[in-house]
């Protein structure tokens, strides 16, 4: 068992997974180097029937039909070592090989940002990410996120889809994050996240008194309004956590949740949807509810709290290549530790 640093709290959000839904990576083979890709499926029975171009897509979801499509034309993947036709349909127990030279997958720049590396090798990384840090590029953040700075720190990098990342959390949300560093470790960490056995563990402080823990089993979509915002409507995909209270005061409760699924804003969404809504929050708890007779310490920390109070303090996977079973942990930030020490004076449970 590999372990880093040790947390704030006492106990064992991507919140959205880049992969939900990729396929099974536990039977592929490969061996890569800087620019050439060499990789191998074995297909099932399961393939029966369907067109090569279409199980290609399934397999090596990283890669667009299309430039799939043109490789098998351009006999860069073969079928039992022969090349074939797109329309090609699976018999079952074919063997299939991708051999090609990769290109450039991202166009974000190198950025020399500064990272808090937990752990790293040659398959993957795990970064402790700090608030206010944007995972990925979109619009508006074009510079200063994530893969800018894992671009410049492996360079490598700019060859898989979304520079390596699985998964991610919130621009305001800390903590950690596992990035592979090569394809083949990407297909892996994307199949665990997919079958939910990678461990990710939350601590949080909500508004409230929730008095044990539980199971928040409910679906999330878009919301229909505001589009910034995510919400708990049937039709919606399946969002599970499990929580427990670790500690409480008297208007707030901290809390430790464990993400089966990865959907957006899944922990804020979860436990606004309840009643108690994360302390910070700015889009599902925007106005700072303030206890009677609060002293000024704490009416001071809670409105100058400006993030959701939530921090991704434990992950647990399986190495991609040895298959060891990894735990990594991250500290509280100066901000979630300095709340949480003012709630213990100013706000102690009678």
């Amino acid at each position: 068992m590999s372990q880093s640093q040790s947390s704030n709290s006492n106990i064992p959000e991507t919140d959205f997974n880049l992969l939900e839904d990729s396929e099974d990576a536990d039977n592929h083979t490969s061996g890569t180097t800087a620019t050439r890709l060499s990789l191998q499926f074995q297909v099932d029975e399961s393939y029966l029937g369907q067109r090569i171009d279409q199980v290609a897509a399934i397999v090596w979801n990283d890669f667009s039909r299309e430039k799939l499509k043109q490789w098998i034309k351009e006999g860069n993947l073969l079928v039992d070592g022969q090349p074939v036709k797109p329309k090609y349909k699976c018999e079952g127990l074919e063997i299939l090989t991708l051999n090609v030279e990769l290109e450039a997958q991202t166009r974000s720049l190198p950025e020399d940002i500064p990272l808090n590396i937990v752990y790293e090798d040659d398959d993957i990384i795990v970064v402790n990410k700090p608030v206010g840090m944007v995972v990925h590029p979109g619009a508006g953040n074009s510079s200063g996120t994530l893969v800018n700075a894992l671009l410049h720190h492996y360079p490598k990098s700019v060859e898989l889809a979304r520079a390596g990342l699985v998964h991610r959390i919130d621009k305001d949300t800390s903590g950690l994050l596992v990035v592979a560093k090569n394809l083949e470790s990407q297909f892996s960490l994307s199949r665990q996240l997919e079958k939910k056995s990678v461990y990710r563990l939350y601590d949080l402080v909500v508004y409230g008194n929730i008095i044990a823990g539980g199971t928040i089993d409910e679906p999330i979509k878009r919301h229909p309004v505001d589009r910034v915002k995510m919400t708990v409507l049937p039709g919606g995909k399946d969002a599970i956590t499990h929580y427990n209270v670790k500690e409480r005061f008297q208007h707030f409760t901290r809390i430790q949740a464990r993400l089966e699924t990865g959907r957006t804003h899944q922990i804020r969404v979860h436990f606004s949807y309840l009643g108690y809504g994360l302390i910070g929050d700015p889009v599902y708890m925007p106005r700072v509810r303030m206890p009677a007779g609060a002293s000024q310490l704490l009416d001071d920390t809670l409105r100058n709290f400006k993030r959701q109070a939530l921090h991704a303090t434990t992950l647990g996977l399986k190495h991609p290549r040895t298959k060891e079973e990894m735990t990594f942990h991250a500290p509280w930030p100066e901000d979630f530790a300095n709340l949480v020490e003012v709630l213990r004076t100013e706000n102690k449970a009678y």
